[in-house]
């Protein structure tokens, strides 16, 4: 059995705790696309773990995670990571990364972090390398994990950073760059500390999807932040939606595959970018105070804003998304007033889809429908009978809105603070 877990809006929406509840009996957990630009926090017996490039399914000890051919990772940033999660949970035999995936260098985070600064159109990256390190696996001069451990390691280095290095000292006025020698020494040292952790991992999980095992699989980023069919170019530089699973693991078809989208009750969004339920005033305030709307990787605030269905519709049918589970609903405990969005206008017309282009979609008007509030706690709760009348038709309302059954309603940080309906 699969199932792909995805966030269905901008990111951010809770992905590691929904992955870590799904995983219980999960044999493997998989991430396919994106890189250390993903933060995904999870809470277990009052303890706080922060995931960035590691599946969070690790924290079952009956789970191996697997990190897929479609994440370019950082093996720095992945070391310091498995370090701080192996003082409280076994890492033996049960962590696998691709041979195929690409590897970030010291250069795409320098190139990353250079162009963000000069550039006119801020894109709102997380500097950490992903963009650039994505652009040298299309240009075909990427370095994989493969590659640490075959002669001719410092050539290909070579002929990956050289035109970065001209743009830096050049373009940017750098100094101080790091060496070939340098950066091929200290990858030498890296491939060595992961050497016994990669594996074929495309092979791993079509053996394992032919012995019946269950494999579930998380997306790094939210679908809106897909590079074709997120909010271009306001985007990430991988496809976070669905069918990048299948390019991500080399896992192939499966017929049978399971699709649960995540979508908070509300909706936020980090960096640049269009945003048609942007609350900027003291309300959006009250949701990011209330949800602690800060990045986990970054720190930086989240923009915050109500549920907007427009773009919710849109997203789960780009992933064929067969139920929701809802996060963070006593977020929104103390308000009077909950507002969603069900329609845009555009230009003086109404219109239910969003548009593609990142110009008219800044301009649309949203069309709320608001409803009341329910002023008590929600946190916690873990039967539906136990959430206040107006907190079940707020989410029977977006349900129908959505179009979409909501099965799954988290209220709390912890694992089992999970209504299922």
């Amino acid at each position: 059995m699969v199932k792909l877990v995805i966030g269905i809006q901008w990111g951010d929406e809770g992905k590691a705790k929904v992955v870590d509840y799904l995983a219980c009996d999960a044999d493997y957990v998989v991430r396919f696309q994106g890189g250390a630009n993903a933060g995904h926090t999870v809470f277990v017996d009052g303890r706080k773990y922060v995931f960035h490039l590691v599946p969070s399914g690790l924290l079952h000890p009956k789970t191996s995670v697997v990190i897929g051919n479609g994440v370019v990772v950082d093996i720095e940033a992945l070391l310091g990571e498995l370090k701080e999660i192996s003082q409280g949970v076994s890492l033996d035999g049960r962590v696998f990364i691709s041979r195929r995936a690409h590897v970030v260098l010291p250069f795409h985070k320098l190139m990353d972090g250079a162009k963000e600064e000069k550039s006119v159109q801020k894109i709102g990256t997380t500097r950490r390398g992903i963009g650039p390190a994505y652009i040298d696996k299309a240009d075909r001069v990427g370095i994989r994990v493969c590659d640490l451990y075959q002669p001719g390691l410092e050539t290909k280095i070579e002929a990956a950073t050289e035109v970065k290095r001209f743009l830096l000292e050049k373009y940017y006025g750098m100094t101080n760059l790091p060496s070939i020698p340098e950066i091929t020494d200290s990858l030498y040292k890296q491939a060595e500390a992961i050497k016994g952790y990669t594996a074929d991992t495309e092979l791993l999980l079509q053996n394992a999807y032919r012995q019946g095992k269950f494999i579930l699989m998380e997306g790094g980023q939210g679908s809106l932040l897909d590079v074709d069919f997120g909010t271009y170019p306001f985007v990430t530089s991988s496809n976070t939606i669905s069918p990048g699973m299948f390019s991500g693991t080399g896992i192939g078809y499966i017929p049978d595959l399971g699709i649960v989208g995540i979508a908070k009750a509300y909706i936020t969004r980090v960096g640049e970018g269009p945003f048609p339920t942007e609350e900027t005033g003291a309300i959006g305030e009250s949701i990011r105070r209330k949800g602690k709307e800060f990045g986990a990787t970054t720190g930086r605030p989240r923009r915050c804003g109500w549920l907007d269905t427009v773009i919710g519709r849109y997203s789960i049918g780009i992933n064929g998304v067969q139920e929701i589970f809802m996060t963070k609903l006593d977020v929104l405990d103390e308000l009077e007033t909950i507002k969603v969005c069900t329609a845009y206008e555009l230009d003086g017309k109404k219109i239910d889809y969003p548009p593609a282009s990142a110009e008219e979609l800044r301009r649309v008007k949203p069309v709320y429908q608001e409803l009341p509030g329910w002023k008590a706690s929600t946190f916690g709760a873990r039967k539906y009978g136990e959430l206040p009348a107006n907190a079940r038709s707020y989410i029977e309302y977006a349900e129908a809105k959505l179009g979409c059954r909501i099965s799954y309603i988290s209220t709390g940080f912890e694992r089992e603070d999970v209504i299922i309906r």
